[in-house]
């Protein structure tokens, strides 16, 4: 199952990504209770999922969105909808990590270590690097204990999704019925009736601008806006400004000297006969009189190493590679055989090692020495260490006496400005509230505080305001406009427009379905076809959805055959003349073709998971706080 991970990590991703499909696929309703604002977050077959968890996940999926938002509201980055969301994720992960762990789904020590060391991100040069996995760890703000706990938990769950991934195949002639349906082709011309040729014909009635505006008053309402000025305090500005000497970095470099250390690393295979800690004497002699054996084949040929490991060794993971294990440190294996790994010199095999797994022979087959970086090599990392490490000590210092100024001294941003050295900055143009706008004033929190009444009426700073992490802003409103309606004069031109392109397009979609009529009796209709292009259901550029389907449902057991359908710039229609089925050719099936089978192979695999998934949320008591769908919750 777990060779099944690692050699189909495509088909894992796809199901992976499924564990965060809506509840609404299933009716989240029979799975929210009113627990409480105080309680967890959610319960998953008695496991919980922490209040804590859940911010945290909210967190990063609202940092993640962010740069998306691209200014629009930002209130939608705290939605009941994406609230939802993110607790339905962290309901389906917890369901699958406590059905792994009822099925007993375990990840031996091995398994874990192979792969955390075949993972991408933690390579360098193609080999596995302790510093970046140190740094990963850290990352994440758990110990190495916490952190393998996690990535134990996730294998367990990759090993479940595996188990439905093996059943999630259809059939070969469906599957080629639907590719043939996919990649049949017509060829077709296009005439387009657009609105604009009939909106000479349209008589709008006299009151018609004048209801419409009446009718949808809330278009035309202007929101408050405000113009503002503001000063950002921030701890990646600070760090840009500081410059640490030469001498400062070389005391930074002597007084961690370890940490530029590349520690010994050792290359090793080994032959694995299974026997557990606590097997049956007679089971372990059995395993042990195996292990003797190899070894005397070891000894007698030790160029074949590879080869009888490969035809012998019972760890799948590393037989295949005639017993390599690549390059790995202390700490990295379990202590038995590292102590072997450890005392052998290059090239040397050693006797029989036992460890809680069984019985090793083991061959070292390369060292790394311990190697320690020049300091000009890590000059620059460590100037900005320094430079971080200077500019969080001086935030941390002022952050509070920042607060304090804007907050005692209201009055005025120039003050504080002039204080700690920042410019008073003035945004460009008006800020609406709820509206659009560009940092900092697309975080909530501060346009929530800059239309307060306080700020509005009163003229006063803000308060000092987190918009990211280390940067406090502080805005003052410098000009307003009250939430205002625009007058009917103003905007009856627009109105007068859009009624009568809204009366053309009624007109052309008529015009549209006449024409049809026409053609389908075989009588002539005055229209100018475009050039003849082939489409298939696959692959149909510039054909909305409506087009195609209104191609491909056309009766064509007479050609030409005729379609036609709403288009948003009018009405289309479309003249059929060739039909040609798609055949299949042995060995040659285009990419095309290819792709599509992938497609379906992933939309059956897609159902039979998410049936799979309202399965398990049967079988395992799923609970969550309503609290946690609200928007503003806490």
């Amino acid at each position: 199952m777990f060779d099944y991970v690692r050699n189909n990590p495509r088909l894992v991703q796809i199901f992976l990504a499924l564990i965060t499909l809506p509840f609404a696929f299933w009716g989240v309703e029979s799975y929210v209770r009113n627990i409480g604002a105080g309680a967890d977050a959610a319960s998953v077959g008695g496991s919980k999922i922490s209040m804590q968890e859940f911010q945290r996940a909210l967190r990063e999926q609202q940092e993640k969105l962010r740069p998306m938002l691209g200014g629009r509201d930002p209130a939608l980055l705290d939605s009941p909808e994406l609230r939802r969301s993110v607790i339905e994720g962290l309901v389906n992960q917890r369901l699958l990590a406590v059905h792994a762990a009822k099925a007993k789904l375990l990840v031996s020590d091995d398994q874990l270590r192979q792969f955390i060391m075949s993972a991408p991100s933690l390579q360098e040069g193609g080999k596995f690097s302790p510093e970046k996995y140190e740094m990963l760890v850290a990352q994440q703000g758990l110990s190495k204990e916490g952190f393998e706990a996690r990535v134990r938990q996730d294998i367990g769950a990759q090993q479940s999704v595996a188990a439905i991934a093996d059943g999630a195949l259809p059939g070969r002639t469906a599957t080629d019925r639907w590719v043939a349906v996919q990649l049949e082709e017509r060829e077709i011309g296009e005439a387009l009736l657009r609105p604009e040729a009939y909106a000479a014909q349209v008589k709008l009635a006299p009151d018609a601008v004048k209801n419409f505006y009446e009718a949808n008053r809330k278009q035309f309402e202007m929101p408050e806006q405000v113009r503002a000025e503001f000063l950002v305090l921030s701890q990646a500005k600070m760090a840009s400004q500081y410059a640490p000497s030469d001498d400062d970095i070389k005391a930074y470099y002597d007084a961690r000297a370890d940490r530029f250390k590349t520690p010994e690393m050792r290359r090793a295979s080994h032959i694995l006969v299974l026997a557990k800690k606590d097997a049956a004497p007679a089971e372990d002699a059995a395993a042990r009189a195996k292990a003797e054996g190899l070894l005397a084949q070891v000894k007698k040929n030790p160029a074949d190493f590879a080869k009888i490991a490969q035809q012998n060794s019972q760890d799948t993971g590393s037989a295949a590679k005639g017993g390599d294990l690549d390059w790995f440190g202390r700490g990295m294996m379990v202590p038995a055989f590292e102590q072997a790994v450890f005392s052998l010199k290059e090239g040397e095999t050693s006797g029989l090692v036992r460890s809680d797994y069984g019985y090793h022979i083991i061959k070292l087959t390369g060292i790394k020495p311990e190697h320690a970086k020049p300091l000009a090599e890590v000059k620059a990392e460590i100037a900005d260490a320094l430079k971080s490490e200077n500019a969080a000590k001086k935030y941390a210092e002022v952050a509070e006496s920042f607060s304090n100024t804007v907050y005692e001294q209201a009055d005025s941003l120039k003050p504080a400005a002039d204080k700690y050295k920042l410019p008073v900055q003035a945004y460009d143009g008006w800020i609406a509230k709820n509206g659009q706008a560009t940092p900092p004033f697309n975080n909530p929190k501060l346009i929530a505080a800059l239309f307060s009444e306080d700020a509005v009426k009163n003229r006063r700073n803000t308060e000092a305001i987190e918009v990211a992490p280390n940067t406090l802003v502080s805005a003052r409103v410098v000009d307003y406009k009250p939430a205002s309606v625009q007058p009917l004069e103003a905007v009856a031109p627009n109105i007068e427009k859009l009624l009568t392109r809204q009366e053309a397009a009624k007109l052309a979609v008529k015009d549209g379905g006449d024409k049809l009529a026409k053609l389908a009796k075989g009588e002539k209709a005055d229209l100018v076809w475009g050039a003849p292009r082939v489409v298939a259901r696959a692959y149909a550029p510039d054909l909305s959805p409506d087009a195609v389907r209104a191609v491909f449902s056309a009766d064509v057991a007479h050609l030409p055959a005729y379609a036609g359908t709403e288009v948003p710039n009018g009405y289309a229609l479309y003249r059929i003349t060739q039909v040609k089925p798609y055949a299949a050719v042995a060995g040659a099936e285009p990419p095309r073709a290819k792709a599509l089978r992938a497609r379906y192979r992933q939309t059956v695999a897609e159902a039979e998971f998410g049936d799979w998934l309202a399965t398990l949320r049967e079988r395992y008591k799923v609970e969550i706080n309503k609290a946690v769908l609200e928007a503003g919750a806490k």
